[in-house]
């Protein structure tokens, strides 16, 4: 059964953490992570930045080949950075046990991730494979993935619940009854982390029934 892994890591020990070290005011959130031959090409989203600040941030980094900025929302920007597979990190660790990462969002003061395998066995394998790097990882929750109902869609249990309390309290009407703030305070999590479950939430939920009808 799929089951769905959530940890913490300190900045430092992700490779793109080394930004915080030149712009300690960002949050730094994963769109995707594609393994690529000897490369693993992340593409990520900055806020609290500039794209030139972030681009000098990473030229910095050893291990960086190169970080280019593909898209901009707003005040948002969409980047692309590869880098040798040679250095083992987190990201190798998930590209090599193929496990999809749901999100990840970063700070200075850490990293939160929320990811997914086929099966336990498969989080079995990422998490001794951090242990044998000596990468350290705090195990926040482990779950299976649940289905909403029917068929063809499935949401985590943090998405569910960030969604039904959001939806409770208000969130999602015109005007709204409570805040992103407001309803991330009530689930002990950061704005970004709720913002992040809410935008994958409502993904799965497109996928499963106006993409899928």
């Amino acid at each position: 059964m799929a089951t769905v892994l959530e940890f913490t890591s300190p900045a430092e020990e992700f490779p793109l953490g080394t930004i915080f070290e030149n712009l300690p005011g960002v949050t730094i959130e994963l769109e995707r992570l594609i393994p690529h031959e000897i490369l693993i090409i992340p593409y990520f989203w900055v806020r609290g930045a500039e794209a030139d600040d972030i681009e000098a941030a990473f030229e910095a980094h050893a291990g960086v080949v190169s970080v280019d900025l593909i898209d901009s929302v707003d005040s948002e920007f969409l980047m692309r950075a590869e880098w040798e597979e040679s250095y083992f990190g987190i990201l190798s660790a998930l590209a090599k046990t193929n496990v999809a990462v749901l999100s990840g969002i970063g700070t200075r003061d850490g990293w939160r991730f929320e990811v997914r395998g086929e099966s336990r066995d498969t989080i079995s394998e990422f998490r001794t494979s951090c242990q044998e790097h000596d990468i350290p990882i705090e195990i926040t929750a482990v779950h299976a993935l649940l289905p909403v109902q029917g068929d063809g869609y499935e949401l985590t249990d943090t998405q569910r619940e960030a969604l039904v309390l959001a939806y409770e309290h208000g969130y999602f009407n015109s005007p709204r009854e409570t805040s992103l703030q407001d309803v991330a305070d009530e689930l002990g999590i950061t704005q970004q982390s709720l913002s992040s479950r809410l935008r994958r939430g409502h993904r799965r939920l497109i996928a499963g029934t106006l993409a899928n009808p």
